[in-house]
């Protein structure tokens, strides 16, 4: 048995390998109410068919004004939990486990797709709405968001909390908690994005404070057998900005407030940096909060074959990884990673015996 095909357990729930699918937004809700559609059906589907051990879905706005753009998805009310739940139970029948990203975009919400012929922030008379942020300081490009007042904070947070509920009832096994790439969470936790001078802003304390609430929240809703992720984008890229140490602090609070996993990618809140891209460029991140905070994590950034998947386990710099496009490229990439790594797994779908890889 490879290290990437091992078993692995949070709480309650385990894993049946290593290999689990990160959050790529979509944009495919037309009709702009946050319910998911068939669309997001066949394209969580088939990475659960596929041999995926965790899939987890985009970034799920936990309010309106939360959503990056008009045609995400949403779990804050009845109808969009209700729309979840054919799709937690095929994934589930499939044997994976059932993940669900909460998020709030803050600064950069009401935005526009990337193949939509718009730039920047949507206005109000185009279906948009006014964003919202630790400090009045615009993502370039974006509209310059609204300050949020601290006694608007706890809405938030209790948000989050309803959002959790919401997900666990629409079948979800696993919440994640998105404090990256340059969302509401990160925007708080990064000093080139809050200048607040209350109790959320200035030290490293007080920029996590919203963070560790949420998490807090959210453990109190969904009860101590549900597992809690949180995404962090582990450094800025910018020179004063966040950074893998402040990471490595936040990630010990919030596991004292009752996460469990932590799930490192880079990125987001400046744009225009320079990022040296390459295969795996992101793992060293992981491994320094892997071991700086003593904290299980998952790495993700250009991971695209099998034995490098493996060896990133099987040294301990990780204890998953999370892929995305290659998923994309290839929904039955675990198939083939097994094949290539001499695993025979259990857990084929009968339907597609004729299509299985050789050992």
């Amino acid at each position: 048995m490879s290290t990437l095909f091992s078993p692995l357990s949070l709480r309650s729930t385990t894993f049946r390998n290593r290999l689990w699918v990160a959050p790529l937004c979509q944009y495919s809700v037309e009709k702009r109410d946050g319910v998911p559609t068939d669309w997001h059906l066949v394209h969580l589907g088939s990475f659960a068919l596929g041999g995926a051990g965790l899939v987890m879905t985009e970034a799920t706005a936990v309010n309106a004004e939360g959503r990056i753009s008009p045609q995400d998805t949403g779990i804050w009310n009845g109808e969009q939990r209700d729309g979840w739940k054919p799709i937690t139970s095929f994934i589930r029948s499939q044997g994976a486990i059932a993940g669900m990203q909460l998020a709030h975009a803050g600064r950069k919400a009401s935005t526009a797709r990337q193949w939509d012929n718009h730039r920047g922030t949507w206005s109000i008379d185009d279906g948009g709405w006014p964003t919202v942020a630790p400090s009045a300081i615009a993502f370039k490009g974006y509209d310059t968001p609204r300050a949020l007042d601290a006694a608007e904070l706890p809405g938030i947070v209790a948000d989050f909390a309803s959002a959790a509920v919401n997900a666990i009832d629409a079948g979800f096994q696993l919440l994640e908690i998105h404090a990256a790439h340059g969302y509401l969470v990160h925007q708080f936790l990064s000093p080139l994005s809050n200048l607040r001078t209350d109790e959320y802003g200035g030290s490293l304390e007080n920029r996590a404070r919203l963070l560790v609430e949420i998490v807090t929240a959210v453990r109190a809703a969904v009860g101590d057998d549900v597992p809690i992720l949180v995404r962090f984008s582990a450094t800025d890229w910018t020179e004063g900005g966040w950074d893998e140490e402040q990471t490595s602090v936040a990630t010990g609070w919030a596991r004292d407030a009752g996460a469990d996993f932590f799930d490192i990618s880079t990125g987001g809140l400046v744009s225009g940096v320079r990022i040296p891209l390459s295969p795996g460029y992101q793992v060293p991140f992981a491994e320094f909060v892997h071991t700086n905070a003593d904290a299980p994590v998952s790495a993700v950034g250009l991971i695209t074959e099998a034995r490098q998947a493996n060896d990133i386990i099987e040294s301990g710099k990780a204890d998953a990884v999370m892929m995305g496009r290659e998923m994309m490229r290839d929904p039955h990439f675990a198939w083939r990673a097994a094949a290539e790594l001499g695993v025979e797994l259990d857990y084929y779908p009968p339907q597609y015996t004729r299509s299985r890889y050789s050992l």
